[in-house]
């Protein structure tokens, strides 16, 4: 490839990154925040065009001006699978370039043996190939455990242990992409949620446990080893309790079903999630009580973390966003107590996360939507394009 050809792959990359970041932008757009001359966008989204990476439709007028086009994924251009391994489901979708979801799917687990599940997900893969055939790129994975590159280290909610997750794409040449899944929402949060443009941005989730990530102008810290983010290993909790994960004390074990049914005097659920909301449903005293117990032990941690990360704000996705809801005063006094006193004139805000449910499948797209904007891969499809 010529010094010349290089550059028009970086300028094409710089071009589908704005579209797979900013659904629905115009071409005008694009050349306006690229510094790109209008001659120069036309030309090389005409060569997106021929390729089959990009179409254009023409943008709704807007008064005078010169007539401009949406840039939206080919229909003919490529995709990725991405999918969301839960507690007692996994999930999935199959993403364009503009990041739109073609189809979704829902499945709940029969059994949480490993190879069980696993085997599910690469059937996923492996339907989704014989479906789109070589349009299928790339595979991104949201896993609710920790990580080291495509080895879980451990998944506490689904008992799992030092997983091996290679074998989810194994025979199929399709590359895969794996985040823990907390992590993966606070990215769609700064990518299209309620962080967009936060310089530091702190997201938490609750479903079995909290995990969360911390942001920098969008990107996650994830540590030395790519384990970080870990939130709900905190000692935030009762140091007399041993967690799954081996330590004494994680905040993972005040702050969903598990600490609900041991204020209520229940036996451990099964499913926490389905547990505290049942809990939540309930209105006798003993629940109020056991949730405000539960609160405070949320909010009181997201102070803790306010003052050690200093973040703009703070977003809440899953069962954080009920159980605050449920007792908002509760919230609010623990949150400002926990804070330093010279943050408590303007703390950060907490916000509601904007995607939720589908936080984790987001943050995968974005995952695979960067493997598929990077030079590398659109010279790639071109080559057989």
């Amino acid at each position: 490839m010529t010094s010349s050809r290089r550059g028009q792959w970086q300028t094409a990359a710089e071009i589908l990154t704005r579209v797979s970041r900013e659904p629905g932008i115009t071409r005008a757009a694009v050349a306006h925040e690229l510094g790109l001359s209008s001659s120069s966008a036309t030309e090389v989204t005409a060569k997106l065009r021929d390729l089959h990476l990009l179409s254009e439709t023409p943008a709704p007028s807007r008064g005078r001006g010169r007539p401009t086009t949406l840039l939206q994924a080919h229909p003919s251009g490529p995709l990725a699978l991405v999918l969301d391994l839960r507690q007692s489901n996994w999930r999935s979708a199959v993403v364009a370039l503009d990041g739109s979801f073609l189809s979704q799917d829902d499945r709940r687990h029969r059994t949480r043996r490993p190879q069980v599940v696993l085997g599910n997900l690469r059937r996923a893969v492996t339907d989704a190939q014989d479906q789109y055939g070589a349009r299928l790129q790339v595979v991104g994975l949201a896993v609710p455990g920790t990580l080291r590159d495509k080895y879980m280290l451990q998944a506490s909610a689904l008992e799992w242990f030092e997983m091996d997750l290679d074998s989810v794409t194994a025979g199929t040449d399709v590359p895969l992409l794996v985040g823990n899944d907390a992590t993966l929402s606070g990215v769609a949060e700064a990518r299209t949620g309620a962080s967009v443009g936060a310089g530091t941005a702190l997201h938490l989730i609750i479903e079995a446990g909290i995990g969360g990530a911390l942001l920098i102008d969008g990107v996650p810290i994830q540590g030395a080893s790519g384990a970080g983010g870990e939130f709900g290993h905190t000692p935030f909790g009762d140091r007399s309790r041993l967690c799954p994960c081996g330590a004494r004390g994680c905040w993972n074990l005040e702050i969903d079903g598990r600490a609900l049914a041991r204020h209520l005097r229940d036996p451990e659920p099964d499913d926490p999630h389905t547990y505290t909301h049942a809990v939540l449903a309930r209105t006798d005293s003993a629940a109020r009580h056991a949730v405000e117990q539960v609160v405070t032990a949320i909010a009181s941690g997201i102070a803790g973390l306010v003052n050690a990360h200093d973040p703009d704000v703070v977003t809440l996705g899953g069962l954080a966003v009920p159980l605050r809801a449920a007792a908002e005063q509760t919230f609010t006094t623990a949150y400002l107590e926990g804070l330093m006193s010279f943050r408590r004139a303007a703390p950060p805000p907490v916000l509601v996360a904007a995607h939720q449910s589908d936080g984790p499948l987001r943050g995968a797209a974005a995952l695979a939507l960067d493997h598929l904007t990077t030079e590398h891969a659109i010279a790639t499809w071109a080559a057989t394009h």
